[in-house]
């Protein structure tokens, strides 16, 4: 046990030396955490000479991973929103309502005149003059139904059901249909969150589901609620429309097939547009922002390879009309076609300003939320909180890191020095760690740290005790110190592997803070055997292979 080949050796200095390494740009917490952010954003090509110049600041052959800090610590943003998951269920029946309509016609001479009642409900009402053929009509448009797609599992049954009342033939989304709409729901929007976070370049947010249609978005670095939801706020439905004509009057009636829809300027412009697009935003494949040939920001954007087919050939048929770029029901702008537009580029100008036109062109990136969101509960935490967080924490390091070195140097001597020395090591270990895997630090993390540092030297003193026996038995130095790390190593063993088994199960059943004590613990825990059983154990062979003493004590 005394005995480490020089492979061995060299394998954990290497290792203590890469902890090392890795945990210093902690040390300069700020630098390091500014050059990263600059060279996300620079990768992205939202950057500007200020990020450049922070980028070049530290430099590239340096590790410069830092530990992300969590809300609780550095500050920033909270929200809870909920999803309105009822829009799509009324887009779902009014996209059914084309097909109906065909359905039917086809059946005219049976069930005679018919009309539908109301729009953008979760059902679709379609009144028969004649309701001799309902029953006629309710068959016709059960077969448009189509199976519930319920998972690995197979089909769920048709999502749609058909009632008769009369001369009323009701159309509804079934029980399976609604919910695995809505999943599918919440999933996108979870998604497209945290595309658009991502895009701004802001680091480990916390975006999870919350019940069935609640999302709770927490995002560390943000100023302010405000400011992230601006970021995610927005719906973002960008499609293309026809213009018939031009009103100011917003009372107009746009008679059928047709909507009317509000300059986003705020004036008293508004526009009779088509009501079924031309082309929609989920056509998109890039969107960046830019300046026209007067200087003026815009946004211009690529379609995919069906959505460039599809715009040349619209724009090739309406030559001399006008079109409308609408986002979230409003007229962004209204261009003349003045030529067909191949190739899929295209270019969305307005009243931006450099601002607003990144903003756009990063939620047109992301792609639009499939419905839309009211915000619940909305804070702020201070980067004030954060820094007193951090500064009890790191209060609560440096008193238990402490109290571990001089009891374990009372209490050992010169062992006790060694097992202090690996603790050193230890926490850079889990410093590096957490920084390399970015992970998220938060006060609870920090509390596991803690603990951690008070559990560190629970394996040595095992060891020691262990020793302590032997030496008492009679046994020599050499002798003792191999059996006390031999006996002492199931007990350590089990020890650490029953609490590392409490922390994944904290980790995987817990959410939000209790995951960031796992994550510290189970961490550390791997890092203290490693130390105690490893570490310690080189720095008592190459002290003994040095020394030799003829007797020892504990």
């Amino acid at each position: 046990m005394l005995h480490f080949a020089g492979w061995k050796k060299a394998l954990v200095a290497l290792i203590c030396l890469g902890a090392l390494v890795f945990s210093a740009p902690n040390l300069f917490y700020d630098d390091a955490e500014r050059a990263n952010d600059a060279r996300e954003r620079v990768e992205r090509g939202i950057h500007d000479a200020a990020d450049l110049a922070a980028a070049e600041e530290w430099p590239s052959w340096l590790p410069s991973s830092v530990v992300n800090l969590g809300l609780d610590l550095r500050g920033g943003a909270h929200l809870l929103v909920e999803v309105a998951v009822e829009d799509v269920h009324a887009e779902r029946m009014d996209a059914l309502w084309p097909e109906a309509r065909d359905a039917l016609r086809d059946l005219r001479d049976q069930i005679g005149p018919f009309r539908r009642r109301g729009e953008g409900q979760d059902t679709l009402t379609i009144a028969l003059d004649d309701p001799a053929g309902a029953e006629i009509a309710a068959d016709a448009l059960r077969e448009l139904a189509v199976p519930v797609q319920a998972g690995l599992m197979g089909g769920g049954g048709p999502d749609i059901e058909v009632t008769v009342n009369g001369a009323l033939v009701t159309v509804a989304l079934t029980e399976p249909a609604i919910r695995a709409m809505d999943d599918r729901t919440m999933a996108q929007s979870l998604e497209i969150m945290r595309r658009r976070i991502d895009e701004t370049g802001t680091r480990e947010p916390t975006i999870q589901r919350q019940g069935d249609n609640r999302i709770l978005i927490q995002v560390p670095g943000i100023g302010s609620a405000e400011e992230l939801l601006n970021i995610i706020g927005k719906t973002a439905k960008l499609t293309f429309h026809m213009v018939e004509s031009v009103e100011s009057d917003p009372n107009a009636r746009p008679g059928p097939g047709k909507i009317l829809v509000q300059d986003s300027d705020g004036t008293n412009t508004f526009y009779v547009l088509a009501r079924r697009a031309l082309i929609s935003g989920d056509r998109l494949t890039d969107a960046q922002p830019g300046f026209s040939q007067n200087g003026a920001p815009v946004v211009n954007f690529q379609f995919d390879v069906a959505g460039a087919r599809k715009f040349g050939e619209v724009t090739a048929a309406n030559v001399g009309r006008p079109f409308a770029i609408v986002l979230d029901d409003e007229v962004i702008t209204a261009p003349r076609i003045n030529e067909p537009i191949t190739g899929g580029r295209g270019q969305i100008s307005g009243n931006f300003t450099v601002e607003s036109a990144t903003e756009l062109s990063i939620l047109l990136r992301a792609g639009a939320l499939p419905a839309a969101i009211t915000v619940l509960e909305q804070r702020t935490v201070g980067p004030d909180l954060g820094a007193d967080s951090i500064q009890a924490g790191e209060i609560a390091v440096v008193i238990a890191f402490a109290a571990v070195l001089v009891f374990m140097g009372l209490s050992y001597g010169r062992f006790g020095m060694f097992a202090n020395l690996a603790l050193i090591f230890n926490v850079a270990m889990i410093v590096a760690l957490l920084s390399v895997l970015g992970a998220t630090l938060t006060l609870p993390g920090i509390a596991g740290i803690v603990l951690t540092i008070g559990m560190a030297v629970d394996a040595n003193v095992l060891v020691f005790e262990r020793i302590r026996e032997e030496l008492l038995g009679g046994k020599g130095p050499a002798r003792a110190i191999e059996t006390g790390y031999e006996r002492a190593f199931s007990a350590i063993v089990d020890a650490n592997v029953t609490t590392f088994l409490a922390a994944a199960i904290l980790f995987f059943m817990g959410s939000g803070p209790v995951k960031g004590f796992a994550v510290t613990l189970g961490i550390g825990i791997c890092t203290s055997v490693f130390t105690a059983v490893v570490v310690t154990r080189l720095f008592v062979s190459l002290w003994f292979s040095a020394k030799r003493p003829k007797t020892l004590t504990i």
